[in-house]
């Protein structure tokens, strides 16, 4: 499939803060969020790991500022 055939993709995020790539063309899973980013599969895997850089679920980052760690 070339580029110009390509679906376009968006970047969307959970309540977790985590990062995924869905087809434009779908909807959303329950739970998940457009992020406003958009373009090819590449272009947004590219973003997702300038902008993903603590793979932490939330929930977990926030027990852990809780407890001090």
């Amino acid at each position: 499939m070339s580029q110009s055939d390509e679906p376009g993709y968006r970047v969307v995020r959970n309540d977790e803060e985590q990062y995924s790539v869905w087809r434009q063309d779908r909807a959303l899973p329950d739970g998940w969020h457009a992020e406003g980013t958009t373009g090819t599969r590449q272009e947004c895997l590219d973003h997702i790991g300038r902008v993903w850089t603590d793979m932490r679920p939330l929930s977990l980052r926030r027990r852990m500022a809780e407890s001090g760690a």
